[in-house]
């Protein structure tokens, strides 16, 4: 539509006849829609305003001689952008003078005052037309708005497109882009209203003078380390012991000659703590010479055991060594007070060094290049797991072998003949990289999906083809950084488990083949974190479907529905961390680590009193079973 506006010459006389208002379609005006015509001095100006994707197209269709516009141009404008209206009434405004005179020129002819207000009226009733269908059509509407849209102004050429240049990327935002949708697969958990909550408690009192000194050796891998580390920051509060700097296991089957200020930062770790426990580097040197107690304290212990038992023999020795910190404080018994300190330890005082920290923000960042999701996938296929779990499945005869002889060269590895067949179908063994493709691909993961392995050297010579046929985005810390920036911590797996940890706790999914220690660290950091989208498979079942897919006896179409609904309440909802059975051993219970869910996320929506934030499970019949 186009408006056309009587506008006063730059002449003393107005034009021979007045200018009226005239109502044309879309369609019928073309040429109005590519240039702006202007009479003598002043004229009148009609102006579109292109939207970028469009104006090479309308310059074309219109300009060019074309048969006409696309579909929707041949409807009525239906907005007029706020900012448009304001537009023109300044520059209605600003050339107030010219419209005074040509106001009151028009008034001594008493036709042309009838003219004058019938072109007044009219235009009023235009404006409101125009201003009700702007004010109706904010908001959602505006999203829908035809692109093409029409600035109409009465003003010299040169000064209107001067305010439109300058007004161009506000203008250009009136056309809203829709936000494109998350696929389903990435979204989160939802988490209620669950929040942190490992505040000191308000009536806790200054550490007193300690009984002792309690010396810790880590053993383990990085994540049994770690949680293990976690453990005797509780138990040194309990038996009211200093605790020394942990020294870390240099002769596991990794062989990692790092230390504890080589693995985190160990002055955050003290300063973080000290108002809870007395942390040192080093044994005062009077004690240094003494020789301590050495005990190797006992799995899942209750709170009490190191409140009596332990506490009486530091005040007699001074020292005590404990070998071994893996697994040696109750899951659920401790009192909340102790729980929220573990989660303390576990999630504000251990971090990784500024070079590692560093570099995981690097290579996190390259995974999401184009706002691009990532899924972390802890591929637990290393020869050290085969060769402890017995399982060989789709590995070759010589591959067998080598897992076998390393299982009896090691002592501490108690159980030598295993049946591996047997144990993957009761669901204790890891996936082998094919399954996990397929598992993937079944949960809805496209092939185009990044994913990134954190895992050591994945064992068998083929293990991995299957894999990468399905998903070709493969990545690793190996991979993915350049040779410098490993340059420093290429030599040590447990810093390179470090930086594996920090991309798996900031993926947008994770996912994990074998419940293991750092399965049961990254799921428990990401609870914490917000319930992050982790992805627990249930071996038992999915192995008994793969086979029957295998076999030809099921499709894939009702394996991929079966898959979807097993692990419907799998993906890292809030939900109470599982007691166990009595007379069970505690070592079938879930792992506070891995679920920290009561101890240190409460329920917001409790009452005030907050009497059931650190509700133990046992006191919730309900809780759920997973």
């Amino acid at each position: 539509m186009s408006v056309r506006v009587p506008v006063p010459s730059s002449s003393s006389q107005l034009p021979a006849a007045p200018t009226t208002t005239t109502r044309r379609r879309v369609a019928d005006s073309q040429e109005d829609h590519c240039h702006v015509s202007v009479g003598g001095g002043g004229g009148n100006a009609v102006v579109y305003v292109p939207d970028d994707e469009e104006e090479e197209e309308a310059t074309t269709s219109c300009c060019s001689g074309g048969d006409g516009l696309s579909p929707h141009d041949n409807y009525l404008v239906r907005f007029l952008s706020l900012r448009k209206i304001r537009l023109v009434w300044m520059l209605m405004v600003e050339n107030k003078t010219q419209w005074t005179a040509a106001m009151s020129r028009n008034m001594r002819s008493s036709a042309n005052l009838g003219r004058l207000i019938l072109s007044l009226l009219s235009g009023i009733l235009v404006v409101t037309f125009f201003l009700v269908v702007a004010l109706s059509g904010g908001g959602v509407r505006r999203r829908h708005v035809e692109k093409h849209e029409f600035l109409v102004s009465v003003y010299p050429r040169s000064n209107v497109e001067k305010i439109i240049k300058e007004d161009e990327s506000s203008v250009r935002v009136l056309v809203s882009k829709t936000k494109p949708a998350v696929p389903e697969i990435w979204n989160q958990p939802d988490k209620g209203n669950y929040q942190k909550c490992v505040a000191r408690p308000k009536n806790q009192k200054p550490s007193k003078k300690t009984n002792g000194y309690l010396v810790v050796h880590a053993n383990g891998g990085l994540n049994q380390m770690r949680t293990g580390i976690c453990d005797m920051v509780a138990i040194a509060k309990i038996m009211n012991a200093a605790l020394v700097l942990p020294f870390l296991d240099h002769s596991s089957f990794w062989s990692d000659p790092s230390t504890f200020k080589d693995i985190f930062d160990w002055r955050r770790f003290i300063e973080v703590l000290a108002e809870d426990v007395d942390i040192v580097e080093y044994l005062p040197q009077e004690l240094a010479s003494i020789k301590p107690l050495e005990k190797n304290p006992v799995s899942w212990s209750k709170a009490s055991y190191y409140r009596n038992s332990m506490s009486k023999l530091l005040k007699k020795h001074k020292v005590i060594v404990f070998n071994h910190t893996d697994s040696r404080l109750a899951n659920n018994s401790p009192p909340p007070s102790i729980q929220r300190l573990r989660c303390r330890a576990n999630y504000e005082a251990l971090r990784y060094p500024q070079d590692i920290e560093n570099l995981s923000k690097v290579l996190s960042s390259r995974l999401r290049q184009n706002n691009e999701p990532f899924l972390a996938l802890h591929l637990r296929y290393e020869k050290d797991m085969l060769a402890f779990t017995g399982c060989n499945h789709s590995l070759t005869e010589e591959e067998s072998i080598d897992l076998e002889k390393m299982r009896y060269s090691i002592p501490h590895w108690k159980e030598k003949v295993i049946n591996g067949t047997e144990r993957r179908l009761e669901g204790n063994c890891p996936m082998t990289p094919r399954e996990a493709a397929v598992f993937l691909k079944a949960m809805g993961f496209p092939s185009t999906t990044k994913i990134y392995i954190v895992a050591g050297e994945i064992y068998g010579e083929n293990s991995m083809t299957a894999f990468r046929e399905e998903f070709p985005n493969v990545f690793s810390h190996s991979t993915l950084a350049t040779e410098e920036e490993l340059s420093t911590i290429k030599l040590y797996q447990n810093r390179l488990a470090a930086l594996d940890y920090n991309l798996a706790l900031e993926s947008d999914v994770f996912a994990y083949t074998y419940d293991g220690n750092m399965a049961k660290a990254v799921q428990g950091h990401r609870r914490f974190e917000g319930f992050r989208k982790t992805i627990n498979p249930d071996r038992l079942s999915f192995v008994k479907l793969i086979d029957r897919l295998d076999a030809g006896l099921m499709s894939w179409e009702d394996f991929t529905r079966e898959v979807k609904r097993i692990h419907g309440k799998r993906l890292g909802d809030p939900y109470l961390r599982r007691p166990g059975k009595a007379g069970l051993s505690p070592k079938l219970e879930e792992n506070f680590y891995a679920n920290p869910l009561p101890g240190c996320l409460c329920d917001t929506s409790d009452e005030p009193t907050g009497l059931n934030r650190f509700e133990r499970p046992s006191l919730r019949a309900q809780s759920s079973r997973r």
